[in-house]
């Protein structure tokens, strides 16, 4: 009988911050500029230059440790952790090691088997490093200092999951609880938010860790998925073979979907951790807590449960709607417009999200107005355009945010609702195929949907289909009575 084994996994989480300003100095952070235009003295490590601490940084660290259930620490301090890299201009990183800003915290994720809570070691802050590009064309490496300063916090999980699913559970709900607090982007496709995965693999049944290895250079869901499954079964075969895993830092390759080694795995003494002399302790007050307590904003979980008993809303929408903080902005944002909840709801749930697919866009990137879409549903309420012609505008919306009122009268989409004219092209249509007349009245039922289409051809799609439905409904009940 093959032996059973248990995946043990923790996660580093690596967090970009959202402010203007770098941890240390007054560099933008903005992403995407030319390489090397952010840059000062201080986080290009110029000798002499000193450190000034962002006081935002700290208000997101604390504000991400409280959305996590961690304890705030009312000391914390900095420390240099020592080593050399071509992107690390000062040859050591302003960290935190001894006496981080938050410790023994914990998010609940949702699992087959349900609820699991995953424990947090701490969240620490500490400086990002800048960004080597290699052009293998011409076998140079390039450093780029515009990342090097960029604000971050860690957040080290205990080693509380046990499978590939429970790590993207737990992702997901860290990005977006980032998201919701307006701390990060988390963007994996842009950097701003990495995870390193620390995995190892025991006999099922013993309580012993395993060794681990660390693996970086995960920059999606999918790589991760995969890098955990195809490390487990790396660990296992080895073990099956009477080998020994070794401790060490591997790197991931998505295209060939496997991991190389790196380096071997270092201990904190390898990096001559000491107290940063450059910056004093931060002291951190319950006043200066219980203020960015009172700001914290209402979270996923508190939103999905509202919009069920605020707005009645199926538990599957509400769980779509919040899946995307920009997706709920909207919701809320039209709502003011147009108070239908569930209509809102479809307009965005279906148009909305398939047309950013469509667009090759994600949902942040969409940038029509919520009045708009407001307009357009209480437009189609009205009776002053129909579903069809609904679908149509929205989709000039969505690219240009054209105002649906104004297009409806400069297009002439009004909704035709004088009955004698759809009577006359219900006629029409009958006249014009006499053999779905003929269907229709021997049985087959689906023949009135076919002269309903035609009715609704030859009104160029304008005419109110209620009207149309009833009209045509009519007139095949009075050639049936002849």
């Amino acid at each position: 009988m093959k032996k059973q084994y248990e995946t043990v996994i923790g996660l580093e989480v690596h967090i970009e911050l959202a402010t203007r300003t770098k941890i240390f100095c007054g560099c933008s952070t903005a992403f995407g500029s030319a390489p090397n235009t952010h840059v000062c003295p201080v986080c290009a490590g110029m000798p002499g230059s000193l450190p000034v601490l962002n006081r935002r940084v700290v208000e997101y660290a604390m504000a991400v440790g409280l959305a996590t259930n961690c304890r705030i620490s009312p000391l914390c301090r900095f420390d240099r952790k020592n080593y050399f890299y071509p992107d690390n201009p000062q040859n050591y990183q302003i960290s935190q090691l001894y006496l981080p800003i938050c410790r023994d915290g914990h998010i609940d994720i949702e699992t087959e088997t349900g609820t699991k809570s995953i424990g947090i070691h701490e969240i620490h802050m500490e400086e990002d490093a800048g960004k080597l590009t290699h052009d293998d064309w011409a076998g140079e490496t390039n450093v780029d200092f515009n990342r090097s300063g960029v604000p971050l916090i860690e957040v080290v999980s205990e080693p509380d999951m046990r499978s590939a699913d429970e790590v993207i559970a737990y992702l997901d709900k860290l990005r977006l609880i980032a998201q919701y607090l307006g701390a990060s982007d988390c963007k994996l496709q842009e950097g701003s938010m990495r995870a390193d995965v620390n995995l190892s693999v025991r006999p099922a049944g013993s309580d012993v860790l395993g060794t681990r290895t660390e693996m970086k250079n995960l920059n999606s869901f999918k790589a991760i998925t995969r890098a955990v499954e195809n490390e487990r079964e790396r660990q296992i075969e080895i073990l099956e073979a009477g080998g020994r895993v070794v401790q060490e830092t591997r790197r991931w390759d998505d295209n060939k979907e496997r991991s190389y080694p790196m380096r071997s795995k270092e201990d904190a003494k390898d990096y001559r951790y000491f107290p940063e002399p450059d910056l004093p302790p931060v002291m951190i007050s319950r006043e200066w807590i219980e203020s960015v307590k009172k700001r914290q904003p209402e979270l996923r979980d508190q939103k999905k449960k509202r919009y069920v008993s605020q707005y009645g809303l199926p538990a599957y929408d509400a769980d779509i709607l919040t899946s995307d903080k920009k997706l709920a902005d909207l919701f809320e944002e039209t709502l003011a417009y147009c108070s239908n909840p569930k209509k809102v709801s479809n307009w965005l749930m279906v148009e909305t999200i398939r047309l950013a697919r469509e667009h090759g866009i994600g949902i942040d990137q969409v940038d029509f107005s919520p009045a708009n879409l407001g307009k357009l549903i209480c437009l189609q309420d009205k009776g002053t355009i129909n579903g069809t012609v609904a679908k149509e505008i929205f989709a000039v919306i969505f690219a240009d945010d054209v105002d649906p009122q104004k297009y409806v009268e400069e297009h002439g989409l009004l909704a035709v609702t004088d009955e004698e004219a759809v009577r006359r092209a219900v006629v029409q249509a009958m006249e014009a195929n006499p053999q779905s007349v003929a269907d229709y009245l021997s049985g087959k039922k689906k023949a009135m949907g076919f002269l309903v289409g035609q009715t609704m051809r030859a009104m160029g799609g304008r005419a109110d289909p209620a009207l149309v439905n009833r009209l045509v409904s009519e007139a095949l009940d009075e050639a049936a009575a002849k």
